[in-house]
């Protein structure tokens, strides 16, 4: 009762290929192997997008904040 024999697996194993058919489990196990494909694609690109939106800015300063700051530095 604690463990399947051989011959439960072998029963699940004709079940599952009665359901699918032989053509299909290959089929569905390329899906998703297509599927991760696309999800590592989607997380690089979204680790490139982050480093790619790190922008420096630069505050621009009218002329009179910057003659003050060379009358404050003169002085």
């Amino acid at each position: 009762m604690g463990s399947f024999s051989i011959w439960h697996w072998l029963i699940v194993l004709v079940v599952v290929l009665l359901l699918f058919g032989r053509g299909k489990i290959p089929e569905l196990m390329g899906d998703m192997a297509k599927g991760i494909k696309s999800f590592k694609k989607g997380m690089a690109d979204d680790e490139e997008s982050a480093k790619d939106d790190v922008v420096k800015t630069v505050e621009h300063s009218n002329e009179e904040a910057v003659r003050e700051a060379k009358q404050n530095a003169k002085s």
